[in-house]
């Protein structure tokens, strides 16, 4: 029996009526450039007061950051262990990006690492909900008050996640959700958006991702190109009226794995007061390879989020990083493995995986 690690298909066969007819409204009205309607579903969703919709989630990173007055030599703090977007949407500014080490239970940036990493040039931290459990917002955000420092979420992961019941996108000056298609929210292509309740930097946003004009021909700044088309706004807003239904089914399917698989290899801790959404689930084991090979010969899909810490990476070892320096990302790295994660999975496919995993693990 194949087992997917995030499946579209049935997804959309589950909302079908639904997203066929909001694309066809799109076709029929021909508003193909921007999406209003979904910045405000999404905002409303969230409990923020704007939403800018953009093309990706490294514009979008990137955007909240210039807009925010970061550049060339300001500093930036983010975790070793993120997607390579993070950083990016750091550099593209001109900053720097200043890593710190994960937390080995959570994964998530360690709190106790960042003041060690803060100099006199740095402007800001961007800590990202890695896999869909929130970041320690309350020490962050005291450290950045302490500090005097912008906070950005790089919540790409986190989709509804909360944190002492407050939904992630609401603790930093800016928060960027990518609406990648295998997202928990996931367009029909690359979309993006950024949450605040700033309205002067939402409309500094807003100008920046359209040529630097919100009216034509009136070009403030230059800009960039990047706006959420009105087909991909169409379809997050109706997979939005899903979204908490699917993340309760994550963490349903977490469960399951967790209790399958507690006793052979490390399991997912959700920590006290968080909604931890489960982007992915990640475990790990000591025979990695192995057990990736044997899940490939029974047709069950399986993932490595991240095969290496971003300071090992060669567009980043410019800066002169020791894998010492980063203990926790670095001794994880070739352990930890992503199992098949997403709203449609059965009771069944979850026993066959934990039933193979078994299998192997050492």
């Amino acid at each position: 029996m194949k087992v997917n690690f995030v499946d579209l298909k049935a997804q959309y066969k589950t909302i079908k009526p639904e997203v066929d007819q909001a694309i066809a409204a799109v076709v029929e009205s021909c508003a193909f450039v921007n999406s209003r309607s979904f910045e405000a579903d999404f905002s409303a969703y969230i409990g923020a007061e704007h939403c800018v919709g953009c093309g990706n989630g490294t514009d979008a990173l990137f955007m909240a950051m210039q807009s925010l007055g970061l550049g060339k030599g300001d500093e930036v703090i983010t975790a070793a262990n993120t997607f390579i977007a993070t950083a990016e949407g750091i550099g593209w500014t001109g900053a720097t990006p200043v890593f710190v080490d994960c937390d080995p239970v959570t994964y998530n940036i360690d709190p106790t690492k960042i003041e060690a990493a803060i100099t006199d040039r740095t402007k800001a931290i961007v800590p990202v909900h890695l896999y869909g459990q929130p970041a320690d917002m309350d020490a962050i955000l005291e450290i950045a008050k302490k500090h005097d420092l912008v906070v950005i979420e790089d919540a790409a992961q986190a989709h509804g996640a909360t944190y002492k019941g407050t939904k992630t996108g609401n603790f930093g000056k800016a928060a960027c959700f990518s609406f990648y298609p295998g997202k928990n929210l996931g367009a029909y292509g690359d979309a993006d958006a950024i949450i605040t309740d700033d309205q002067e930097l939402a409309t500094r946003m807003r100008k920046l991702s359209d040529h630097g004009s919100n009216v034509k021909y009136q070009h403030d700044f230059e800009g960039i190109n990047s706006r959420m088309d009105g087909i991909q706004g169409a379809v997050l807003s109706v997979k939005l009226k899903h979204l908490d239904k699917w993340s309760d089914r994550r963490i349903e399917v977490a469960a399951r794995y967790s209790e399958g698989l507690k006793d052979v290899c490390v399991t997912p801790v959700t920590v006290d007061g968080v909604r931890h959404v489960f982007h992915l689930y990640v475990i790990q084991v000591n025979n990695r390879d192995e057990l990736m090979k044997h899940l490939q010969e029974q047709d069950i899909a399986s993932g490595i989020h991240y095969p290496v810490p971003l300071p090992a990476t060669p567009a980043y070892t410019g800066l002169g990083y020791k894998s010492d320096q980063f203990p926790v990302a670095y001794g994880i790295a070739d352990k930890i493995v992503s199992l098949p994660m997403h709203g449609d999975l059965t009771d069944e496919d979850v026993d066959l995986v934990i039933a193979e995993v078994k299998k192997v693990v050492k």
